[in-house]
């Protein structure tokens, strides 16, 4: 077994195992909580399927994931934020043996609970001016404002700005972003 194979089911492990663990933390609302405030639709079933977001979680096989109890806090990049990246690295990615890569991606676009806008912001005061998010891929995000708007940073410094927030479902909440956030051993050639 390769050292991305490891990677990669450790990253699955630890979706399917904390996130239920990480219910009752301060900034997560319980799952039942969240199916009262969304219905039955997980964040697997809101999430546009011709996105290339949905495109990358199918083949990394998080769609599965995503479509499970959670809760989960997802930031889903918009197609535009995969066209900054530089060319080839998001086609790259989708190829099978780019899937630990692409893994370690997107579980860094993955926060355990649920976390709404207003407890990030809340988090941001409280760390007069940051808080810092731990993902599920095992990194962290430093969350600020700008211009009165939620901004995600990644280890590589790369800014991401929420741009739409607190969609719930049944599973968690999304917050779109403008940008792909990748973690610093995954940096984009």
């Amino acid at each position: 077994m390769t050292r991305y194979s490891l990677a990669l089911g450790a990253a699955v492990a630890a979706l399917s195992l904390t996130a239920c663990e990480k219910a009752d933390q301060p900034g997560s609302a319980q799952p039942g909580e969240a199916k009262e405030a969304a219905g039955g639709k997980t964040i697997a079933a809101g999430i546009n399927p011709s996105s290339r977001f949905f495109a990358a979680a199918k083949a990394a096989g998080l769609d599965a994931t995503l479509a499970g109890p959670g809760p989960y806090t997802v930031l889903v990049p918009d197609d535009a934020a995969f066209g900054k990246l530089p060319s080839g690295t998001a086609d790259n990615w989708l190829k099978p043996e780019s899937r630990a890569q692409l893994t370690g991606v997107l579980t860094n676009h993955i926060l355990p609970g649920t976390i709404l806008a207003d407890d990030i912001g809340k988090a941001i005061d409280n760390g007069k001016g940051k808080a810092i998010l731990a993902t599920m891929g095992g990194g962290t995000l430093t969350a600020t404002r700008e211009g009165g708007k939620i901004v995600l940073t990644d280890a590589a410094g790369t800014k991401a700005t929420v741009t739409q927030g607190d969609e719930k479902h049944s599973n968690g909440v999304v917050h779109h972003i403008d940008t792909v956030l990748v973690p610093a051993q995954q940096e984009p050639a």
